[in-house]
């Protein structure tokens, strides 16, 4: 990234701020005019004001000395969260509101009101991200967040908001965040390779350059937020993969494109983050992590299914000719994101264009050697599936001890799963992190070797011995062995071949090798689908063989899996997992126990994808 001096010379030449500059070839009264009566929009502004009749006989709620406590005392963040979230989704509509009705009174005293509670808060910052102690100065994601919004709004806004909520924002964001920002830390999170840098600098540096005028101030917070992005770039490979996946590609890219963006406008281009070249990897990321719709590769702390930040999507492939368009069908509503962020809220309207195509996602294939993952999506006119695999290693952000677990879906429904996020709690980030069925290998499908699950840490890692994409068929071959702490335990080699067919299938088959004869070998399938055992269904070369099939709810759909029912005896058991919303989530495994043990194993899986009446 650039230098001081160089920094320094741009901010003394900034374009100067008005409302107007985000949006193209029209004014803001203009553009919001025509989103409120032009039918492109209607599905968006609709969802708004449903959020504000729900909202309407509300009031703002409190965030309670009790409520902030709940974290020290028991772990628990929803309690807390759910309250601040909801203050954000209070803000962001009624603001939403006050620029489609510039006139109405109502609309205006609700955002007044909003602006003036968020800035009464004892801290920005969320309990589980502070000592309850030590929360003067202390920068958090959502702190910076809350500081760019409020600095948007006063820009976007300006004389509209009275003149005393303009003198309150820009104290506070200037006390809660410019001034610890340049006097206080070095923070942590500077420095990190992944979200907490671009969103926590992104957003400090945007708030900065909406506020400020050019100065020394500017200079050093761009420098700094400019030094910070270098940090969050090196986190990634050149393949453009997010290891955290697309929700926090959402999250963290997002944050760096609001904030390049910006400098980008302010600086008329002299300052243009989008031409380094693995930002536009990043870019293409989004498009080869989706598996059907809006369901996802959700390897680590990522949800199956995460609908498009549209404007984000639509910005980007104004940049990128090359990036696909997505359904706009499976766009983020409104009130999808949890958290109630309002930078992505507003620029899924103003960076929507309703002229782009509405396609969907193309067959493709494609192998992220830096990341280790394989990804097929296949469609015939029997219907759409996908596949994707992973190598890496267990010491990736929100990591999960995963190495050699893979995602089998038919139709949109997940039939071979990743649990994915469980819900964030202070348990869930420390030492028993891998007591969560969600991030321990127990929870994905992989091998229990000997008793032992996978290891966790930068030695545990995958060995890529082959890696092919073909028309008909894919296959990923991994050594897996540094994974695994089984003493007896010489090499493990699993293969995964996607043949892709009519209707495509996939066979799994993993060699082990054993110094001495081990006490138990399990092959773990993961699947939020009740698994049937028929009975055995005839007789093969090799023994008898067996199936199960697993079917989710109401698909036409089911994958059968096919075992040598002399080598393998199948254990199917319900579990239960809390999500990453705290609910009580049901799923299974599938445990084929090895009914025979030897120094050298070898287990195969044929899984057919097949078609129910």
């Amino acid at each position: 990234m650039l230098g001081t001096e160089e920094v320094r010379v741009n901010m003394e030449r900034l374009a100067p701020l008005n409302p107007d500059f985000y949006y193209k070839r029209c004014s803001q009264e203009e553009f919001w005019q025509r989103v409120g009566a032009a039918e492109e929009y209607e599905a968006i502004v609709t969802e708004i004001r449903r959020e504000e009749k729900r909202l309407a006989d509300l009031p703002i709620p409190e965030l309670t000395f009790g409520l902030f406590t709940i974290f020290e005392k028991q772990g628990s963040r929803l309690e807390y969260e759910s309250v601040y979230f909801e203050r954000r989704r209070r803000l962001n509509t009624y603001a939403l509101l006050s620029l489609l009705k510039p006139d109405n009174k109502t609309f205006a005293r609700e955002l007044h009101e909003a602006i003036w509670s968020i800035c009464n808060e004892y801290t920005w910052c969320l309990p589980a991200h502070v000592r309850s102690t030590k929360v003067s100065g202390a920068i958090d994601l959502f702190a910076a967040e809350t500081g760019f919004t409020l600095s948007e709004l006063l820009l976007l806004l300006g004389e509209r908001l009275p003149l005393l909520l303009r003198a309150r924002i820009r104290e506070e964001v200037e006390t809660r965040l410019l001034e610890p920002y340049l006097k206080g830390g070095p923070f942590e999170w500077e420095t990190a390779t992944h979200n907490w840098s671009a969103v926590c600098a992104g957003s400090v540096g945007a708030a900065a350059l909406l506020l400020l005028d050019p100065s020394e101030k500017l200079t050093t917070i761009t420098a700094k937020a400019l030094g910070s992005m270098s940090c969050y770039l090196a986190g990634f490979g050149e393949d453009g993969a997010c290891l955290e996946g697309v929700g926090y590609w959402n999250y963290g890219f997002g944050y760096f494109v609001y904030f390049a963006d910006l400098l980008k406008r302010r600086t008329e281009s002299r300052i243009n983050l989008f031409e380094h070249p693995k930002v536009r990897q990043i870019a293409l990321f989004q498009q080869k992590c989706y598996l059907h719709a809006d369901s996802t590769v959700n390897f680590s702390d990522s949800l199956g299914r995460v609908p498009v930040q549209i404007g984000l999507t639509h910005y980007l492939s104004r940049l990128y000719p090359e990036m696909e368009l997505p359904p706009v069908s499976i766009r983020a509503s409104y009130t999808d994101d949890h958290c109630s962020r309002w930078a992505p809220a507003f620029r899924n309207i103003v960076w929507f264009d309703p002229e782009k195509r509405d396609n969907s996602w193309r067959d493709a294939d494609y192998f992220l050697p830096d990341a280790e993952w394989i990804i097929s999506r296949y469609s015939t006119e029997h219907g759409s599936f996908g596949f994707a695999a992973k190598g890496g290693n267990n010491d990736e952000p929100h990591n999960h001890n995963d190495i050699g677990g893979f995602i089998l879906y038919a139709g949109g429904i997940a039939l071979v799963a990743e649990l994915g996020s469980g819900e964030y709690t202070a348990a869930y980030f420390g030492e028993e992190r891998y007591s969560f069925d969600c991030n321990g290998s127990q929870g994905h499908s992989v091998p229990i070797v000997d008793g032992c699950y996978q290891q966790k840490g930068p030695g545990s890692k995958a060995r890529v011995l082959q890696a092919t994409v073909h028309d008909s068929e894919v296959s990923f071959r991994l050594d897996i062995t540094a994974a695994y702490s089984a003493p007896r335990l010489s090499s493990l080699v699993r293969e995964l071949v996607w043949r892709k067919s009519g209707l495509p299938s996939l066979k799994l088959s993993d060699e082990f090798n054993f110094t001495s004869l081990p006490g138990s070998v399990v092959e773990r399938l993961v699947t939020m689908c009740p698994p049937v055992i028929p009975e055995a269904e005839g007789a093969g070369g090799k023994g008898v063989f067996g199936s199960l099939l697993l079917r989710g709810e109401g698909s036409r759909h089911a994958a059968r899996v096919v075992y040598d029912t002399e080598l393998l005896k199948p254990i199917v058991t319900e579990r239960v997992y809390r999500d990453h919303f705290g609910r009580d989530t049901p799923w299974y495994t599938v445990d084929f126990e090895l009914r025979r043990l030897d120094l050298s194993i070898r287990v195969e899986l044929d899984i057919e994808l097949i078609t129910l009446e």
